[in-house]
């Protein structure tokens, strides 16, 4: 199974009784946009709504925390997917949040997970069938397990900066990496976790919004400054571009990575963490 499947490929395969194609668009809250009207409006036919932005743990203090395995179980289950389906990500978002969900659906043992390559405004640009309305979907049982990525929490991040067995790479743009543009959100500081490299998420896409290649990925790594022969940890805004990188890397086959959940949302909240403005050093 591909990581990446192409618009051709879902147009040839939709229907297939093994396949799930579900819609995992999220905004920015300064985007203006309400991804469940969207759908409501036009979606890839047989599509349904994963409603990522609610896909949280309530329980955690981390903001828009990854969801614990009872509530993914309970939202799949919902949305009629079984373990042994194939489920095919999309978004149309800015910010490329079809990753996020392949992260939650990899983090929980959904090893047949793909994305769309283009996601929504390719299959849009081509003149692909879309539908209206909200599908009708039997629920299922669903069983969530381990699966095979890793989480770093801010406790983890803070020992690192010591430690320094890990590289940081921050998704987010120059701008606001190096403290230049302030957070749109009125609470959090400006800048970086201190001894971060920048690569900001848009990078890793061609003109037509498809990933790069993975040789095209791995030079914007190392472009960066990251030795790609060290593990890395990923970390954005609030946990959505850095895992842009991490599907980026898995595409180049680098595995020994992992997210920083509560990234800057966390972090340049709390008084007591180091931040550092300007570029990275």
């Amino acid at each position: 199974m591909s990581m990446l499947v192409s618009t051709q490929w879902l147009a040839d395969h939709l229907g297939a009784p093994d396949l799930v194609v579900l819609d995992a668009s999220a905004h920015l809250p300064d985007a203006g946009r309400d991804p469940k009207a969207e759908f409501a409006q036009a979606h890839i036919p047989g599509a349904r709504f994963l409603n990522l932005a609610t896909l949280v743990d309530p329980a955690s203090t981390v903001p828009a925390a990854l969801p614990d395995p009872a509530t993914f179980a309970q939202r799949m289950a919902a949305l009629g997917v079984q373990e042994t389906d194939h489920v095919v990500l999309y978004d149309d978002s800015y910010v490329k949040t079809a990753a996020r969900a392949w992260f939650i659906c990899r983090l929980h043992g959904m090893p047949n997970v793909s994305l769309l390559d283009g996601g929504m405004p390719k299959w849009r640009s081509e003149g692909r069938p879309v539908e209206s309305g909200t599908p009708d979907v039997e629920a299922s049982s669903f069983a969530a397990t381990p699966g095979d990525l890793a989480v770093r929490t801010k406790a983890d991040v803070l020992a690192n900066l010591d430690s320094k067995a890990e590289q940081l790479v921050d998704a987010r743009g120059a701008k606001r990496f190096t403290g230049e543009m302030p957070d749109f959100r009125p609470d959090v500081a400006d800048g970086h976790i201190p001894g971060s490299r920048n690569l900001p998420f848009d990078h890793l896409f061609n003109a037509d919004e498809t990933y790069k290649s993975p040789e095209e990925i791995r030079a914007a790594f190392v472009k960066a400054g990251v030795d790609l022969d060290r593990p890395l940890v990923t970390t954005c805004g609030g946990g959505v571009t850095a895992a842009v990188l991490l599907f980026a890397l898995a595409l180049a086959g680098k595995s020994d990575v992992a997210l920083y959940d509560g990234s800057w949302a966390e972090w340049g909240t709390d008084p007591a963490t180091p931040k550092q403005t300007g570029p990275a050093a």
